[in-house]
């Protein structure tokens, strides 16, 4: 009798030992945190807006001290709008493409990097090439940092509230920026005041890596041909008008610049028919209330910009004010913009997305009505801040729907072209706002710049009216969900 054949004991796993708690399991993924997540996207939202007032408030200083011309003047400020405009497509397509959480953190890196620089400058060559970079960083941060919050938030109500929170904190960014930038003009010499957001872009690159998951990336290549059309056309265009709001209308070099802008870009929609992997799917441009929302947003700077450009003119040149009194006049209009943000969305359930941007475009038609009625003998608390309080709700009514109907309904991998374009329209629609207001207001005065800024905003509000009242209700496709 043979002996049994014993099986090998099968061998028991060895315990694993339970995870202490806060650490994570080796292998695991990192949890996504979408609230810490946006919170550090919002923060570059603030960082890049406080960097408008910063510049602004800072440059009758850094007039003085290095000495600038009017031309090196208009060079410290269109220096970074060229870039930033020029590169925003290229930098939503990045973002697709390379990962929208390592563009979004390398546009920071380079924007912080900039302004820190930029206090240290010792004359306008400096100064000029620090803007430019800090243009490049915005271009790779601000459209990478939407198409993140779009990957985050399902279409619907998560995503309108992001939205909403997002355009909160540029606008409490903008008042506060006014605010700090007027007080440290005041104490301490512009090289300190432009050093404000850098330790806000120090806080968003030691935490971004923390909170933010990256995105897929989306399957393809860089089309180098369609990139150089789209930022030369860009420049082209930004540069023009950003002349033309310095020279006038009829500088010849400002329409031969737009004229070059208009021509590059229809070159570069001819070139994206073609492309296997287009910067920009004209595809987008298919759906009508995109095409609308992107024409409300065009429109919609301008209808705000006279408040803060002839305003702060308004309240140092003629009403005796100094800089931080001119900031605190102004304050009002951002803080009204940031608590009605929430409102908005909560507003936006009940009367539509197209409804509450007609509405919007309204308030900011009946503010610009009513300053261009404005005189030096009419008090700020009767004559100026009822109007203020009139645009600040009215942005806040007219950023959240454009933003959420030009955003939705997208297939995997626009959501970084989509932002790219929302984001650029916003930048040609400043340039071209200042443009039209300082040209107008040149020739008759700033009561027709704020005239001109109700036009405006009559543009914003025919937009609204056209879009169907399918955007009501609109179904998405599944969102971006990279």
């Amino acid at each position: 009798m043979s002996a049994p054949v014993l099986e090998p004991r099968a061998a028991r796993p060895a315990a694993v030992p339970p995870t202490p708690r806060g650490k994570r399991e080796p292998g695991r993924p990192r949890r996504p945190r979408p609230g810490l997540a946006l919170a550090v996207i919002a923060s570059c939202n603030a960082m890049i807006q406080l960097d408008d007032a910063i510049v602004n408030i800072a440059l009758p200083g850094m007039r003085a001290d290095l000495g600038l011309t009017p031309v090196g003047s208009s060079w410290v400020l269109n220096a970074y709008l060229l870039a930033f405009g020029g590169l925003l497509l290229l930098g939503g397509r990045a973002g697709d493409i390379l990962g929208r959480r390592k563009v979004f953190l390398t546009g920071v890196a380079l924007f912080t990097a900039a302004a820190a620089l930029r206090a240290l400058a010792s004359g306008v060559e400096v100064l000029t090439a620090v803007r430019v970079v800090q243009g490049v960083g915005a271009a790779l941060a601000a459209p990478s940092g939407l198409a993140l919050v779009l990957s985050m938030f399902e279409e619907g109500a998560p995503r309108k509230r992001a939205i909403a929170v997002c355009t909160a904190v540029g606008a409490v960014s903008t008042a506060g920026g006014l605010l700090l930038a007027g007080t440290l003009s005041s104490l301490s010499g512009w090289r300190w005041e432009l050093l404000l957001n850098v330790p806000l872009g120090l806080l968003i690159l030691a935490l971004g890596p923390a909170v933010i998951t990256e995105t897929r990336r989306s399957p393809g290549r860089f089309d180098l041909a369609g990139a150089l059309l789209s930022a030369l056309g860009a420049t082209a265009l930004v540069y023009g008008l950003a002349r033309a709001a310095e020279v006038g209308v009829g500088d010849a070099r400002a329409l031969g610049c737009v004229a070059c802008g208009v021509v590059l870009f229809a070159l570069f929609a001819g070139v994206e028919r073609r492309a296997a992997h287009p910067v920009v799917a004209l595809g987008l441009f298919r759906d009508r209330a995109r095409v609308l929302s992107y024409a409300a947003t065009l429109a919609v700077p301008g209808s705000v910009m006279g408040a803060y450009f002839f305003l702060n003119q308004y309240f140092q040149q003629q009403a005796g004010y100094g800089p931080l009194g001119a900031a605190l006049a102004l304050t009002p209009l951002a803080a009204t913009m940031a608590l009605m943000a929430g409102a908005a969305v909560r507003l936006e359930r009940h009367l539509g997305p197209r409804h509450l941007m007609a509405t919007g475009a309204a308030l900011l038609l009946t503010g610009n009505l009513w300053l261009s009625r404005l005189t030096d003998s009419v008090p700020y608390w009767s004559g100026v801040l009822p109007p203020l309080l009139l645009l600040g709700a009215g942005m806040a009514c007219c950023v959240i729907p454009p933003t959420v109907l030009a955003t939705s309904g997208l297939r995997r991998g626009e959501a970084g072209a989509a932002s790219s374009v929302l984001n650029a329209v916003q930048t040609l629609g400043g340039s071209l706002g200042l443009a039209v207001l300082v040209a107008v207001a040149s020739r008759s005065g700033m009561t027709a710049g704020f005239t001109a800024g109700a036009v405006c905003a009559g543009v914003a509000l025919l937009a609204a009216l056209l879009i169907g009242r399918g955007a009501d209700a609109r179904p998405g496709r599944g969102g971006d969900g990279a």
